[in-house]
């Protein structure tokens, strides 16, 4: 913590640390300061002049963003520095450099879609001059091809750099760069190729001009048209805070929200951009098999056929809910299924090894912002750039920012940043604990040490017993203490958390989902219930009879001898737990579609016509039934199941990061950007 000093803004006298810059001081005296490069999150650029302040005695006005108040020095008879925000001087400042920018901007303001949020439109109400002394031919700009993701304008460009820095920062490729000098500087990509982050379109938030804008999103309203709603993302299970703007029926765009402990104000690509899909091989009415094809029926028809099929033998009906499934309804099908005597359940697609040893031993312990404390992190069967593109963009930050060592066992690829590669599987794994060196001697030495288990390492064969390694060295590298926890599960699915909160999986004997695939294939299962699971080879299923709850027509649609068509995640209230185990509401943005409705009420209904009425008959009724499991004892080295792991390298669950889910495979944004990384793997080849 850098020493307090005294400072002077616009005659009031305040204290600040001494590494604040002039404009953060500023403004914890109450002055507003105008900016367009500066960013909260970025490098200080200073190089648009807009936040000029003037300090009384220098010779001229000062760049606020990129000096601190250690640089000032106090007046001749020791009184704090003067800074002035509003005096002429800066006020004819900022009109000249308003002046400045705006020679070669165009006049596309009714036509560009940052019209109404824009930050130069603000600006020049606020600081410019009501004319220009320019009269000359104004410059062009080609148009850049970014993407499927990122339409461009770059005559509109202000060079204000926060594209490039965030791109190389934060993103962590070097996809963008300023060219030439001059009135010939401009913005453009390497060697004129596509951007390729998952985290490409935070650059359309950042740009304060049309010059980035959303693609997808090109002319289809303007921001005064739109209602917003504050939700929070399942695309993944980092569970980032997102904005819904919505038109009348119509989602029209999903932006981030800031949350410093979660995804900060980033959101990945996959997330920003996959609303297309939700208007797309929607379920809108009830279907029912009859002779071998799907037929629309009545939702009375639809919940008596499924009602007669739960009423058979309790030991040959299972179910399992899918990656995007809310809270509420995994909890009201646990419910009824428990009424009727079923324990063959699991929320547990991927048949990962976890859940059984208390909440610790499945959650992201440290929480996402524990991150930025850690000084050695050991990845092992992750790729976190397909699994959870802002816990990357997050171990990024903590290794450019505070040195942090990171290490991994399992794919070797490019995490954006510098990495060890220890080796590729549970031999690699098995032998780190018996090291000396390496970065066994860092993790033994770290005063913050972290390991972050994925998928790729748990939903195997021989997952238990991978997770019993792992918890063994947790133990053997004091990554678990009293003031520490660094023991990290990182999901894929944002479900799955809260499906193991409420204990959505196997009990008293029951099946998992491999168990229940098996017991169908085999007809040892009669009735399977699909809430939302897609992600399971659904034709190994059998004969079994398929009911499938969802939202979207995918494979378990496919399936299915009866559908009830559900509600899509802004459509209804869900609380969904992210990995790090913070519950999070999600709000209903838009109504479903069709004749679908919530997916607890639809099960609740279902509960009549059993005659196993469930004791809710509202949403909040129901969510005060949601308790989190009791907490227990926490020893890493007991987690899992003791024995040999099998051979096999760690491979990460996500195969293509834009189609991993319903949502993102109706939509034909993700198309394109799947199809786009394929011409890039193609090209290398």
């Amino acid at each position: 913590m850098s020493e307090l000093r005294k400072v002077n803004v616009d005659g009031k006298e305040i204290e600040v640390p001494g590494h604040y810059t002039l404009m953060q001081a500023c403004e914890e005296a109450g002055a507003e300061i105008p900016r367009f490069c500066y960013h909260e999150r970025l490098s200080v650029a200073g190089n648009c002049r807009m936040c000029l302040v003037e300090w009384v005695g220098a010779p001229k006005p000062m760049a606020s963003c990129a000096m601190s108040v250690n640089d000032l020095r106090p007046n001749r008879d020791g009184s704090p520095a003067d800074i002035r925000t509003s005096s002429a001087v800066v006020k004819k400042a900022r009109e000249g450099v308003m002046e400045f920018l705006l020679i070669n901007h165009p006049l596309d303001c009714p036509i560009c879609d940052q019209g109404g949020e824009c930050d130069l439109q603000d600006q020049a109400m606020a600081y410019g001059r009501s004319r220009t002394r320019y009269d000359e031919d104004k410059r062009a700009v080609e148009e850049k091809n970014m993407g499927p993701l990122v339409k461009t304008n770059m005559t509109r460009c202000i060079q204000c750099t926060r594209c490039v820095r965030f791109i190389s920062e934060v993103a962590g490729v070097e996809e963008l760069g300023l060219v030439n000098r001059g009135e010939s500087a401009e913005i453009t990509t390497y060697l004129q190729q596509n951007l390729k982050s998952e985290l490409s379109g935070n650059v359309i938030d950042l740009c304060p001009v049309g010059a980035l804008t959303s693609r997808p999103y090109a002319f289809n309203a303007r921001p005064w048209e739109l209602r917003k709603f504050e939700s929070v993302d399942v695309m993944d299970a980092v569970g980032s805070n997102i904005r819904v703007d919505v038109r009348g029926p119509e989602v029209m765009r999903i932006l981030p929200r800031d949350n410093d402990e979660v995804n900060e104000e980033w959101i990945s690509d996959k997330t920003r951009f996959c609303w297309d899909g939700l208007k797309r091989q929607r379920l809108d009415t009830p279907y029912v098999r009859k002779a071998g094809k799907l037929s629309p029926a009545s939702w009375d028809e639809a919940l008596g056929v499924v009602a007669e099929r739960l009423k058979g033998d309790p030991e040959r009906i299972g179910a399992i809910a899918g990656d995007l499934c809310d809270m509420e309804s995994m909890k009201a099908l646990k419910d009824l299924l428990g009424s009727l005597g079923v324990s063959s359940m699991d929320c547990r697609q991927d048949g990962a090894a976890i859940g059984e040893q208390g909440r610790e031993g499945y959650v992201f312990n440290s929480g996402i912002a524990g991150i930025d404390e850690a000084d050695a992190i050991l990845l092992v069967g992750t790729n976190l750039r397909k699994e959870a593109p802002i816990i990357n963009a997050r171990i990024r930050g903590a290794w450019l920012n505070n040195g942090t060592q990171v290490a991994m066992i399992g794919e070797d690829v490019d995490l954006t940043y510098p990495v060890e590669h220890l080796g590729s599987g549970p031999e690699t794994l098995a032998g780190l604990a018996t090291k000396r060196g390496g970065f066994g001697k860092a993790l033994r030495d770290a005063k913050r040490p972290m390991v972050i288990i994925g998928m790729g390492a748990l939903a195997r064969a021989d997952g238990a017993k991978v997770l019993r390694s792992v918890g063994e060295l947790a133990a053997k590298f004091n990554i678990v203490r009293d003031d520490w926890n660094g023991f990290n599960v990182l999901h894929t699915a944002a479900a799955r958390v809260g499906g193991l909160d409420i204990g959505f999986v196997p009990h008293n004997g029951g099946r998992d989902t491999a168990g229940l695939i098996k017991g169908a294939g085999k007809g040892e299962i009669d009735t399977v219930y699909l809430l939302g699971a897609d992600e399971i080879d659904t034709q190994a299923l059998g004969d079994a009879f398929v009911i499938y709850q969802g939202s979207h027509g995918d494979a378990g649609a496919h399936r299915a001898d009866v559908i009830l068509p559900g509600a899509a995640y802004t459509e209804k209230e869900g609380l969904y737990t992210n990995t790090e185990g913070r519950m999070q509401d999600g709000v209903r943005a838009v109504f479903p579609k069709g004749e679908a409705k919530e997916d607890w009420a639809i099960i609740r209904a279902l509960s009549e016509l059993l005659g196993r009425t469930l004791p809710y008959d509202d949403l909040p009724a129901l969510r005060n039934t949601i308790r989190r499991p009791d907490a227990v004892p926490f020893n890493p080295a007991k987690l899992g199941k003791a024995g040999a792991m099998a051979k096999g390298n760690f491979v990460s669950p996500i195969g293509d990061y834009f189609l991993t889910n319903p949502i993102a495979r109706a939509s034909i944004t993700m198309a394109a950007c799947s199809a786009n990384v394929a011409g890039f793997a193609q090209a290398a080849e």
